[in-house]
């Protein structure tokens, strides 16, 4: 019999979203899951190993934007489910291409990309998300839904002493992330959702810091740039989500 401290959780848990959740870059990848880079060391297989819940499905996959949850992944939920975690937003913006302008090209490039991806995140983002959480909310009409959004990339105080993109890219990656972020919350407060925001818990373990828990700039493994490491998800999103989660 599990003790008190040790309880099986209650909720039937469904995760959602992108590689984020489904934690691409963390390693151990979960052979059925293919393409979709899903983790046993990401957040949400994390989650549902230390709490037991009912039921545990992840449909994240790497790589989705709002469509793809609304079209693979939302089918997963039920009004059994009790508990979603999502992290979706930076494929819609297109962050895979404008991180390949910034590592692959020049300083104006970049900055153009991600004034491109700033001006999508204001004017055409808000509409997706909401469509999303509002089709979460009928499918799942008795679960608790927790946003989560992403972190700052780049530890500027640290900049000078790292190798790499300039300042002026990192700056603006970074309040990229920021407009994201502040999307995300927007949504998931109109819809009555949870948005559980993990800057503070990356804060001092971002790019140019010692203890980085997300992958760096590798032009021989792009798809893994920027994303949390297995530290990352263990000590970065999951301490987070467990707090949402309730």
């Amino acid at each position: 019999m599990a003790t008190a401290a040790h309880a099986a959780s209650p909720d039937s848990y469904v995760a959602l979203g992108d590689s984020y959740s489904s934690g691409l870059g963390a390693g151990d990848y979960i052979l059925s899951s293919g393409s979709c880079d899903r983790s046993a060391k990401a957040y949400p297989e994390q989650w549902a190993g230390a709490n037991s819940p009912v039921s545990f499905v992840s449909a994240a996959c790497a790589g989705a934007t709002t469509a793809d949850v609304l079209s693979s992944q939302v089918s997963a939920l039920s009004a059994s489910t009790t508990l979603v975690s999502i992290t979706i937003g930076g494929n819609d913006a297109g962050f895979s291409s404008v991180m390949e302008t910034c590592v692959l090209t020049s300083t104006s490039s970049c900055l153009n990309a991600i004034a491109a991806a700033e001006a999508f995140i204001t004017t055409q983002l808000p509409d997706r998300l909401n469509q999303t959480l509002q089709t979460i909310a009928a499918d799942a009409p008795n679960a608790r839904v927790v946003v989560l959004g992403y972190p700052e990339l780049y530890d500027l105080s640290q900049s000078s002493f790292c190798i790499g993109l300039s300042t002026s890219d990192r700056i603006a990656l970074n309040r990229g992330a920021d407009e994201l972020d502040g999307a995300l919350q927007a949504a998931a407060q109109a819809n009555n959702d949870t948005f559980a925001d993990v800057r503070g818990r990356f804060a001092g373990h971002e790019i140019c810091d010692s203890g980085s828990w997300l992958h760096s700039v590798d032009i021989f493994a792009l798809s893994s740039s920027y994303h949390p490491t297995a530290a990352g998800q263990d000590q970065g999103y999951l301490p987070v989500f467990t707090g949402a989660a309730g």
